[in-house]
């Protein structure tokens, strides 16, 4: 099931180049929550008491990241952009030694110097050294993203994973819309040109990418520990840049294939011990 989450998101990912032709990038993403927070609202309680932060979190994790990273996808390669968001993982370590007081290991330092070198190799191509505006959008969307977990993490336990998710779209999707109608032109026009296949890849975006996948990635941390999942994250990558070759025709220079490497390298090295492997399948109270 954890394989076929990574599956559902790395193709979801390298997919939204083709929805990001006709859509404006934030209009898309509004699309997208909105049709998650459709189908799930209507199976949760609302957060009681946590209204306010959850939206906040919404804000940070939902609108301004997806806005971002999507933004930036538009104009980058959907492999490229793919192993920028991987510093989702180096960026939340960071955040968790800065705000939440949390120690980092030697092991972790080493795996997040290898992260930020392949990002670094990954720049130095010169079809990315011509603009590289869209590259430090991802990366401050995958900062952002990395801070909506901290303000997640925050809220605690007590909401439930389905119950957050169903709610942080449904906050997301409206500022998304406002956010595009401020920022981007021409929705109702791509809306009304848009065909079967633009048309297929919102529905894919919003069921199959989040409302599907996370209900089953909840599903999973239910009952597995989060150090014996984390390392399937790394098939994220994987998924998308194998999609993006096959179905987008897109090339893989040297340069961006080893520090992607260098990348992924690291961050197995954050997220992969020896320890991993040796826990035992947690059983969900009855």
């Amino acid at each position: 099931m954890v394989i076929a989450v990574q599956t559902l998101w790395g193709f979801g990912f390298a997919m939204s180049k083709v929805g990001l032709g006709p859509f404006p990038p934030m209009f898309l993403m509004g699309m997208r929550y909105g049709l998650a927070a459709l189908v799930l609202v209507w199976f949760v309680r609302p957060p009681s008491g946590m209204m306010w932060k959850v939206f906040a979190a919404a804000v940070v994790s939902g609108a301004i990241t997806y806005g971002l990273v999507y933004s930036g996808l538009r104009d980058l390669y959907a492999s490229t952009a793919t192993l920028l968001t991987q510093l989702q993982v180096p960026f939340l370590a960071l955040l968790g030694v800065v705000l939440l007081k949390e120690k980092l290991s030697l092991r972790g330092m080493l795996g997040m110097a290898f992260a930020f070198g392949g990002v670094i190799l990954i720049t130095g191509e010169p079809r990315i050294q011509d603009n590289l505006v869209p590259v430090f959008i991802v990366m401050a969307g995958s900062l952002c993203w990395a801070l909506g977990q901290i303000m997640i993490r925050q809220l605690g336990g007590g909401i439930g994973g389905m119950r957050l998710l169903a709610w942080i779209a449904t906050f997301a999707s409206p500022q998304l819309f406002i956010a595009s109608f401020v920022l981007e032109e021409g929705q109702f026009a791509a809306l009304t040109n848009a065909g079967w296949q633009e048309l297929g890849v919102v529905l894919y975006l919003g069921l199959g990418m989040t409302a599907l996948a996370y209900s089953m990635w909840y599903h999973v941390l239910a009952r597995c520990e989060v150090n014996r999942v984390a390392p399937f994250l790394l098939l994220n990558p994987l998924a998308a840049i194998l999609s993006s070759v096959l179905f987008l025709d897109e090339d893989l220079t040297l340069m961006i294939t080893i520090g992607g490497v260098i990348i992924i390298l690291g961050i197995g090295i954050m997220t992969i011990s020896p320890a991993t492997w040796r826990h035992k399948r947690i059983t969900p109270a009855a």
